[in-house]
């Protein structure tokens, strides 16, 4: 994406990240047992981790499968019948996707018309809401525009290069749409990542791109311009830059209690000119890997944190990237606002979702030696 060229001096933090990333990746990836009980962070980690399988349908055959629920059916029963139906690639990642989003008790009997061609997210708003007329779309917290895009395609909703065309297009998209007040600070070379809303979205039958877009951008001025209007920006962050912190908080944090003491950490190293070297930065720079369809680099390696050459990557840039790495949730929006008052500076992920904060550089390694020894 961006040229190459030979690091800057290492900084005594990269190995270490890289080796704590990978320990988390594992554990998230690892075979459970589906009648194992996940605790919330474990199960937000597991879903994090499989997020792009999410977004792809089971393959691209726009065939229509009647799908029949029995009354009081379990819940798995329905997901492996999806999967030997086709419907589906991975019954116990979408029972667990059911329950991670509380959509598991709203399942309902009946007759559905299902396709192979739709996403596992699609089929589980299907499920909630049998055969009324639209589509359904959720953007999860913590996507990115190609992301998004790449899901539309995939899912035959609308066609995903011509809705990041207008994504890229940024102030002058915008203004095509009608305007914006909150963009009122967006760059002129900016593109609209970070800014569009993830929700889920009720849209007509063969949207135009220009809808979509213009749905999001309402709802993002909706529910958050309000709240970066009303709330005072910390360290004098422009509203751009707080999502853009925000959209590194959306990423780093599992757990929702975490999200203002993560935010607080990366403002502190701000303040001190320290660099954030925020892992989902180095993976944001990197973007789509082919031979692992991750949109999400996952493990990165411990060369490739300074040796891609991005001013996203934060392990080489000092300060804020360029922009947001991703569209955030409201979340995450409040935390980059009102982030906790912390001396902390460092944090390492213990594998299940949370982290293990430290004030000191020294203290920071030996949180380190302890999650490495599994303490």
């Amino acid at each position: 994406m961006y040229p190459r060229h030979s690091p800057s001096a290492r900084h005594p933090l990269w190995p270490l990240a890289a080796v704590l990333f990978l320990t988390s990746w594992l554990i998230a990836c690892q075979a459970i047992p589906a009648d194992t009980s996940l605790s919330d962070a474990a199960l937000a980690l597991y879903i994090r981790a499989n997020e792009d399988k999410l977004g792809r349908p089971a393959s691209d055959d726009p065939a229509i499968v009647i799908f029949t629920i029995e009354p009081g059916e379990p819940i798995m029963s329905v997901a492996r019948r999806l999967e030997e139906a086709g419907l589906i690639t991975d019954a116990e990642l979408f029972r667990r996707y059911l329950r991670y989003t509380h959509m598991d008790t709203g399942v309902q009997a009946g007759q559905f018309e299902l396709s192979p061609s739709m996403t596992m997210m699609e089929i589980a708003l299907r499920l909630q809401r049998g055969d009324a007329p639209g589509i359904l779309v959720t953007i999860p917290e913590g996507w990115r525009v190609e992301q998004i895009a790449d899901m539309f395609t995939r899912a035959r909703v609308v066609d995903g290069d011509q809705f990041l065309r207008l994504v890229y297009g940024g102030n002058a998209t915008a203004q095509q749409l009608g305007g914006y007040d909150f963009l009122a600070d967006l760059p002129s070379d900016a593109s609209l990542e970070g800014y569009l809303f993830p929700d889920t979205y009720e849209l007509p039958e063969q949207p135009e791109p220009e809808e979509i877009l213009r749905r999001m951008l309402d709802n993002f001025g909706r529910k958050a311009a309000p709240l970066l209007a009303s709330t005072p920006h910390p360290e004098g962050l422009s509203t751009h830059q707080v999502l853009t912190l925000a959209s590194i908080v959306e990423r780093e944090a599992i757990l929702p209690e975490e999200r203002p003491l993560i935010a607080g950490v990366y403002l502190n190293r701000l303040r001190r000119g320290m660099r954030l070297e925020a892992d989902p930065t180095v993976q944001y720079a990197m973007g789509y890997q082919p031979a692992t369809g991750q949109w999400w680099k996952t493990p990165v390696s411990l060369e490739e944190y300074t040796t891609v050459d991005s001013p996203y990557n934060t392990y080489l840039y000092p300060g804020l990237p360029p922009g947001p790495i991703c569209n955030p949730g409201l979340d995450a929006i409040r935390a980059a606002l009102q982030p906790a008052e912390t001396d902390y500076l460092y944090f390492v992920a213990r594998g299940d979702g949370s982290h293990i904060f430290a004030r000191t550089y020294e203290e920071h390694l030996r949180n380190i030696r302890s999650v490495r020894d599994g303490g």
